[in-house]
């Protein structure tokens, strides 16, 4: 049986790490400290070790058939692939594809090894979800290439309970602030829209839920054009808006109006110290207390419009809550990672560098197993309404 070394230990990763063990796997859990990773497999019983994790330590345990999961800093990602490369092990991992892992493709395909990345919320889930939206409208009787085609992507975690600062956070606020600081790339009326600074861009937007259509705010983040080819919409087809970006309640902007103006101002050495400040600032005030819960909401969204009028317009949505037990965050990513190992163990995933699985069959049951854990979702037909 291939043993699973599942690096990191952290709260994000414990309900991936449960699971896989309840299964019957074989898993080496591995953290710098162990108290985390006593922690995350406390009261379970099966075929699993833990370790203290250095990269010597977990080079000497690696072997032949074995399969990596990094949920270590994105630093690690590359040189844990490159060592799975070279003892023959497989990798996932739930990040987003560096260049750096993408380069690693053609010695993977060789090998017959899966790298398998953005297996996680966003990415992963929302990739799961454009999938089987893309899939239903091939199908359609409405579809064309020669259709004026919008898609948009909004994930966001969120506090479950609203309050002044429209926000709380579930874990170090350092990658929201970083991600402040990073410009975007999508397609707006047709064209190129470059963001610097994503409060620049933030506008309102509607989501259908369970309990009714809520009204968030959201801004587009990172490069939206590489998934557009990843997604299935051609060079030939007819593309007036594609984005992926984050969501956030309403009145996020507003709150966080004066961390904006002072991000702006930082550079260098100097400007990382003060963030870093912020981020301690930010954890102390408006940290998840025990007994608060978080919530996830992720929509993505098709429409595709002839002669001005929409012919073809649904909406893969999801709202989920944070338990006693873990946050939805921590489920949400570390269970679609431990799907993702999986798939691999089950050859369902081809060698190579991938991102979230683009057969249909293999992205429907994965929803439909998060769904059955309790998971809500569900495809909104606007059309209908």
């Amino acid at each position: 049986m291939a043993r699973i070394h599942w690096l990191g230990a952290g709260l994000s990763t414990v309900p991936g790490i449960r699971r896989l063990i309840e299964r019957g796997h074989s898993v080496t859990v591995w953290n710098r400290t162990l108290e985390k990773a006593e922690a995350a497999t406390a009261g379970l019983s099966g075929d699993f070790d833990l370790m203290a994790f250095t990269p010597d330590a977990f080079a000497d345990e690696l072997k032949e058939g074995d399969l990596a999961v990094s949920m270590l800093p994105g630093d690690f990602h590359v040189a844990i692939a490159e060592l799975c490369l070279e003892v023959g092990a497989n990798f996932v991992s739930s990040s987003y594809i560096s260049p750096e892992m993408r380069a690693l493709n053609t010695v993977a395909r060789q090998r017959g090894l899966a790298l398998v990345n953005e297996v996680g919320l966003d990415p992963g889930i929302d990739h799961l979800m454009a999938h089987v939206l893309m899939d239903d409208y091939r199908n359609s009787p409405v579809f064309s290439k020669g259709n004026v085609h919008s898609f948009r992507s909004y994930c966001g975690g969120l506090s479950e309970e609203p309050n002044d600062f429209c926000y709380k956070f579930s874990w170090a606020p350092l990658g929201v602030l970083k991600a402040l600081r990073s410009p975007s790339k999508s397609l707006r009326d047709g064209k190129v829209y470059d963001v610097s600074r994503p409060w620049d861009a933030v506008e309102s937007y509607d989501v259908t839920l369970e309990k009714g259509t809520e009204t968030f705010e959201v801004y587009p983040n990172r490069d939206s054009y590489p998934f557009m080819k990843q997604y299935g919409f051609g060079d030939d087809w007819n593309m007036e808006l594609f984005v992926r970006g984050t969501l956030r309640l309403g009145g996020w902007s507003k709150a966080w109006s004066e961390i904006f103006t002072e991000i702006e101002t930082l550079e260098g050495e100097a400007g990382d110290k003060r963030l870093a400040e912020i981020s301690a600032e930010l954890w102390n005030k408006y940290s998840l207390k025990e007994g608060e819960h978080d919530r996830v909401v992720l929509s993505v969204d098709l429409w595709a419009e002839r002669d001005g009028k929409r012919v073809y317009d649904k909406s893969y949505v999801m709202d989920a809550y944070g338990d006693d037990n873990h946050t939805a965050m921590a489920r949400l990513v570390s269970i679609t990672v431990s799907y993702g190992v999986e798939a691999v163990l089950n050859g369902e995933i081809a060698p190579g560098v991938s991102a979230a699985p683009r057969d249909i069959d293999v992205a429907g049951k994965w929803l439909e197993d998060l769904q059955a854990s309790g998971e809500k979702m569900a495809i909104v037909d606007h059309l209908k309404h």
